[in-house]
């Protein structure tokens, strides 16, 4: 590490200790040839999941979009919040596990779906409704059908 006092590379750490919950490190230095002391912080370097729209648009993954989503759809009924955030928490779990980064929103919204339908299936039945954009009451009966059928096995 250079020196920020007089550029000369002779510089060692003299203390090391973790900071920001242990996701960064701040090193204490001293400088060999001047004597005089520094700190720098080391951070482990990310690049964002970008989220792929529909309209092919790109941005930046955002956690409070499915929450949002997820709340919307069990609004007033028997969903507590830790089972909302438990399931929010595998969802995120799944997104970053892939080693692509870049999803597509609508692979999102299916891993949404999937996990929705397990909670409660009337805020699945919400859900659908918004994410699959109906255009008609026979394609919206149909999706109660299979909720139903899946319910009586």
């Amino acid at each position: 590490m250079k020196c920020p006092y007089c550029s000369k590379d002779d510089t060692r750490v003299i203390d090391s200790r973790p900071v920001e919950e242990n996701n960064s490190i701040r090193r204490r230095r001293i400088c060999d040839s001047c004597g005089r002391r520094f700190t720098t912080y080391e951070k482990i370097e990310t690049i964002p999941m970008i989220v792929i729209k529909k309209d092919n648009n790109r941005e930046t993954y955002d956690r409070s979009k499915i929450e949002a989503g997820i709340l919307r759809a069990c609004h007033k009924r028997p969903v507590s919040a830790s089972q909302i955030k438990k399931t929010v928490d595998e969802i995120e779990a799944e997104i970053f596990e892939r080693e692509e980064k870049e999803i597509p929103s609508t692979e999102i919204g299916e891993m949404v779906m999937r996990r929705i339908n397990a909670l409660d299936p009337v805020a699945y039945v919400r859900f659908a409704s918004v994410y699959r954009e109906f255009k008609d009451v026979e394609t919206f009966m149909e999706e109660l059908k299979k909720v139903l059928e899946s319910g009586t096995n």
